[in-house]
């Protein structure tokens, strides 16, 4: 078993999407997803090696149903087209996220979207200290690694407690807090995949203890 074989599985199933075709093929999907989860524990035991701090997270942990939510989401179609996977999962911290697809595929963390208790927490550390974050994402490999924040939704003022001239304001107006980076599937099917993923984590890992800090205390 191999990614090109996870790629192709998707693929068939993004032509095919629906229960009657996924019940067809029902043991080529748990084929891809053993494979998927057992790659998923091997870079759960590389990641606890290289970060003490790191929260131990199994492949069936870590690994995301491949149904969508059609109770809240009934247009969506009834598979996904990727493979997504939360690793170093503690509850109310966020994880490093490893997303596979054949649309688009990527590494992200951080907090995209929180809920209001957990974005208060996170603007008040930067109110508190926001240079420190700011050095974070100003580190010349981590911008080449990520480019920035993901910045789909910003407040147009600034929120409720801060004024306008407040020195991080730019920051502040966040609705997210994370970044992400984006695969080739041609990246993802080299021998050195995991490696690279290990390089990626180690450069996300200060911003993602930076928010994981202010959530937490």
């Amino acid at each position: 078993m191999s990614f090109y074989k996870l790629f192709e599985f998707l693929r068939d199933l993004n032509r095919n999407n629906n229960k009657e075709w996924m019940d067809n093929h029902r043991k080529q999907y748990h084929e891809v997803r053993d494979f998927y989860i057992e790659w998923l524990n091997q870079m759960d035991i590389k990641l606890a090696q290289i970060d003490p701090e790191y929260s131990p997270t199994t492949g069936k942990q870590a690994i995301n149903r491949i149904n969508n939510n059609l109770l809240f989401h009934p247009n969506k179609p009834v598979y996904k087209d990727h493979f997504g996977a939360g690793l170093d999962k503690e509850k109310g911290k966020g994880d490093f996220y490893i997303h596979i697809g054949i649309n688009e595929s990527f590494v992200a963390g951080g907090f995209y979207k929180p809920e209001k208790k957990k974005l208060d927490s996170i603007r008040a550390a930067i109110d508190y200290n926001g240079d420190e974050f700011k050095k974070i994402l100003n580190k010349k490999s981590f911008k080449d690694t990520f480019g920035g924040l993901m910045e789909e939704e910003k407040l147009k003022t600034s929120p409720k407690g801060y004024s306008q001239d407040h020195e991080h304001i730019e920051l502040l107006r966040n609705k997210s807090f994370a970044v992400m980076h984006s695969l080739t599937q041609k990246e993802i099917m080299q021998d050195d995949f995991q490696d690279k993923l290990i390089d990626i984590y180690k450069e996300m890992l200060p911003f993602r203890k930076y928010l994981n800090h202010a959530v937490t205390v």
